[in-house]
């Protein structure tokens, strides 16, 4: 699950990243404060889905109480 929640972060946020550089560069007029706000909350959200992966994938591969790498537990 947390493998799934990373690559959905990533796939909105690199979207809405691709949006904004859009209209940035088309000339919509808006605050600096305003490209300055989304951006660190497109990079903090990307940090947030790159620990959320690593921490799945340490899941999947740690063995279980039955010595059973994650895969196998959830199969």
């Amino acid at each position: 699950m947390l493998l799934a929640i990373a690559a959905w972060n990533v796939l909105i946020w690199l979207t809405f990243a691709k949006n904004l550089h859009a209209a940035y560069v088309d000339g919509e007029d808006r605050a600096t404060g305003y490209w300055v706000a989304h951006t660190i909350l497109i990079v903090v959200d990307l940090v947030i889905a790159v620990v959320l992966a690593r921490l799945g994938l340490r899941l999947l591969r740690s063995p279980g109480p039955d010595g059973q790498a994650g895969r196998q537990r959830f199969m």
